[in-house]
């Protein structure tokens, strides 16, 4: 399909050639410029076949006459990895350099001939056809037969020279090497890589290095193979991505006393950090926002890196929340991701199709921790929170960030300090008292409105989460172990009066 690029600087109109991959297309604003010659560089197993057969298979579908050279595969090897992905290569010509055992559809004698022979026959079938797109898969044979770098790099610039006078679009994909010299004539370069990480699954992604006369998206760019072929997940940034304005609104729990303590409660489009060691109630008081938020009629999405959907069910049911109904009615929505099988731009493409298909208004990530996981190269882990926090903002989204501390005290940070990002941030802590452990919430961070500045403690239990009055004897709060030295009566009791069978969050 040909798509319209106008831009103010150009007079007239820009027919683009799509490529078949909604991302890819997205990257290069639409697609690739008609007649153009481009080079797609990866090393083995990074797609380059897979991009190639579907370039090629949007074309067939638009009615297009389309070419396929295979120079290092047979025609039986390249139908084998077309019927792994669900496809029909019918309407594609296929030419080969290969030999084909007893095959009369056999274009081109066997690999032995001469490059000047190959050469020759692969112009004359071009131009016998007259197709609209071409693939020639891969150089690295041709360089082979050419023995040299000078007879490689003429013979490219003959083909070029030939291919330009059928305004054909072409792809030629090449294995990458030090010494490609190819860049400097094509019209773009698509490079596609494959990263191994130390444990979980491969993490591919592509850079647009070049596009002559044409505006895309740089830097890199995650992508993935499926059965359907190349999935590619453009690296997301805010500002292309601007909706209405915002009109900030109050948020609250649906708990008073929680709300009183965050100063009416919190606002939309904010980002929120809970914070503190494991059991003291982070994920629990994010899932009564997001059940709150679906009580009262908006739609609330949780991705869970740290628990199954079952547990966190399990969880909140018995904190009193009726998380089942929402569940039910769509109005929240619980994902279980996996940081070993995921990467940081797949995650962002996620929870965007997510925010704009189901009209998001909280969304919480439970944990930062299990994100981080999904970031190889930390470095780069708060810029692209960054990029994530200021679309959610400015979609209106109310964004909840669970972030544990290692040890069971929380005297150690994650190794993300990602609290300067934040609007909100709530500090949870276990204290001591008589001999029995407790729970303590307080607000250390609210931009933009008041909140209450004492301690207050925390109780989670069958008939739901309580937050109670202010603790004002307090010895080692900045320790990270705050310890309780007031009356006993100061402190929330269970309800047998024994302190025994409370629920832990």
């Amino acid at each position: 399909m040909l798509l319209q690029e106008t831009t103010a600087d150009k007079k007239d109109d820009i027919t683009l050639v799509e490529t078949g991959i909604v991302g890819l297309d997205d990257i290069l604003r639409g697609g690739l410029s008609p007649g153009g010659l481009y080079l797609i560089e990866g090393t083995s197993g990074t797609g380059k076949t897979t991009l190639g057969l579907q370039f090629a298979l949007a074309g067939a579908a638009q009615g297009e006459s389309v070419v396929y050279v295979t120079l290092s595969e047979t025609h039986k090897d390249l139908e084998s990895v077309a019927r792994s992905h669900g496809w029909d290569l019918d309407h594609v010509h296929i030419m080969q350099a290969l030999a084909l055992q007893g095959k009369a559809a056999t274009m081109f004698y066997p690999s032995e001939v001469e490059l000047e022979k190959l050469m020759t026959r692969l112009r004359e079938e071009i131009q016998r056809i007259g197709p609209a797109r071409i693939v020639i898969d891969s150089l690295s044979e041709i360089r082979l037969m050419a023995e040299g770098p000078l007879r490689y790099r003429r013979e490219m610039m003959g083909l070029k020279q030939f291919l330009a006078s059928g305004r054909s679009t072409v792809l030629l994909l090449e294995e990458s090497t030090a010494e490609s010299s190819l860049r400097t004539f094509a019209d773009g370069v698509i490079l596609l890589e494959q990263l191994a990480p130390a444990y979980g699954s491969e993490r591919r992604r592509l850079w647009i290095i070049k596009a002559r006369g044409r505006t895309y998206a740089g830097g890199f760019h995650d992508f993935v193979i499926r059965k359907e072929g190349l999935e590619v997940f453009p690296r997301l940034v805010a500002a292309e991505h601007r909706a209405e304005p915002h009109q900030p609104a109050v948020l609250p729990s649906g708990i008073a006393s929680l709300d009183a303590l965050l100063g009416g409660g919190l606002m939309t489009g904010g980002s929120t950090l809970l914070v503190g060691p494991a059991g003291t109630g982070k994920s629990s008081i994010a899932m009564q926002f997001a059940v709150n938020a679906a009580a009262c009629g908006g739609n609330a999405t949780v991705f869970s890196f740290d628990e199954r959907p079952e547990t966190a069910i399990a969880r909140a049911s018995g904190l009193h929340m009726n998380v089942q109904a929402h569940l039910d009615s769509g109005r929240l929505r619980i994902h279980q991701t996996d940081p070993a099988e995921l990467s940081a731009g797949q995650f962002a493409h996620i929870v965007r199709t997510e925010v704009e298909s189901h009209n998001t208004s909280v969304l919480v990530i439970d944990s930062l921790n299990g994100y981080l996981l999904a970031i190889p190269d930390q470095r780069f882990l708060l810029a692209q929170m960054h990029e994530l926090l200021v679309y959610l903002g400015q979609r209106g989204v109310a964004t909840f960030f669970v972030m544990g501390q290692s040890g069971v005290v929380g005297d150690n940070l994650s190794p993300a300090d990602a609290s300067y990002l934040m609007d909100n941030m709530l500090v949870l802590r276990f204290f001591e008292a008589q001999g029995e452990v407790h729970k303590a919430i307080s607000v250390v961070k609210k931009r933009g409105g008041p909140h209450e500045i004492a301690i207050r403690e925390l109780k989670l239990g069958p008939e739901g989460i309580t937050v109670g009055e202010s603790l004002r004897q307090f010895q080692g709060i900045l320790t990270g172990v705050p310890i309780f030295t007031g009356a006993p009566s100061q402190l929330m009791q269970a309800k047998d009066g024994t302190g025994h069978g409370r629920q832990e969050g």
